[in-house]
């Protein structure tokens, strides 16, 4: 298991150097300009071409990269063009936030998608089968924006039950940042529910059929310890698996679901910085995201060689 970790860890870097290379690359080929975004259109030459060499942006691509990936060496993620402020700082101020709302989501797509794929799986001929099955079909398929959406125009500003919009800390003022936490999280977490759900009762349905299982109820075990002792563990083997991914897609969507619903998080600071065409935050906020869901990516697989030590990494 430590030499799996190990290399791991080893691909992660390798992994992490590729892809901010793309970004890197990505970001310089797409259309606008970020001195002409910060001087305007009427700027002399001379100015522009000072602004240009301040930059960096005078140089060939290729010492553009080798200085940022120095500069992450170290430590620094990279430097706002617009408010000089390091990418670093900006991430720890909103990071709170973004944990907030992804921590919340991730409970609440639990909350919904445990017990419902569980029953579901149990006795997958009954009303909360088809109601988990019309769930996790219509929850797949809705955008999480659109429903996002229709719960603030819905819950803030018809029926004026939540705040719209904005964030306070629930260390703060524990009931108003609930307040404004419960849409953004509600959006998220079904978003999460709905296919946790569905990988919940594929799950559940493989193992009640296995023979460990008709083993046990044969041995008199109730259901209750069937369920909770042999068949749910190996069940969420599989949840453990997709979790993973389902993360990368949780992270897409808190982008846009912060900025429906105008939460000061990592998702917003990197929209804005792309509509300013400040590079050194986009790369610094981008590489940040993709450390952590590799991280959490390599978590995953050591909880799954936990649930089941039959595995053994190679």
């Amino acid at each position: 298991m430590q030499g799996y970790i190990l290399r791991r860890l080893i691909q992660m870097v390798f992994v992490l150097l590729l892809f901010s290379v793309v970004v890197f690359t990505v970001l310089r080929l797409v259309p606008g300009d970020p001195v002409a975004a910060q001087l305007g259109l009427e700027a002399s030459a001379e100015a522009y071409d000072q602004l240009r060499a301040e930059m960096g942006l005078d140089q060939p691509i290729y010492v553009q990269y080798a200085r940022w990936l120095q500069d992450v060496s170290r430590g620094d993620f990279g430097t706002s063009w617009r408010s000089h402020q390091s990418a670093l700082s900006l991430i720890q101020r909103r990071f709170p936030a973004t944990i907030w709302l992804t921590v919340s989501a991730i409970a609440i797509g639990l909350i919904i998608s445990v017990p419902l794929g569980i029953l579901s799986g149990v006795r997958p001929h009954s009303l909360v089968a088809h109601l988990a099955t019309f769930f996790s079909l219509v929850g797949i398929a809705m955008p999480s924006f659109w429903l996002g959406l229709m719960l603030l125009l819905t819950l803030g500003v018809t029926l004026r039950w939540l705040p719209p919009s904005g964030y306070i800390s629930p260390l703060v003022d524990p009931v108003m940042g609930v307040k404004f936490l419960l849409m953004p999280a509600v959006t998220l977490g079904i978003a999460l529910a709905a296919p946790l759900t569905r990988f919940i009762r594929s799950g559940m349905l493989d193992v009640m059929n296995a023979d460990y299982v008709r083993t046990a109820r044969a041995k008199g075990l109730t259901d209750r310890l069937v369920i909770l002792r042999h068949a749910l563990k190996n069940a969420m083997l599989s949840v453990v698996t997709i979790f993973g991914v389902l993360l990368g897609s949780l992270l897409g969507g808190s982008i846009i679901t912060e900025s429906v619903f105008n939460w000061p998080g990592i998702g917003t600071l990197l929209l804005q910085a792309i509509q300013q065409r400040d590079y050194g935050i986009v790369q610094g906020v981008v590489l940040f995201i993709s450390l952590i869901f590799m991280t959490v990516n390599l978590l995953v697989d050591i909880t799954y060689a936990y649930l089941d030590p039959r595995i053994r990494f190679q």
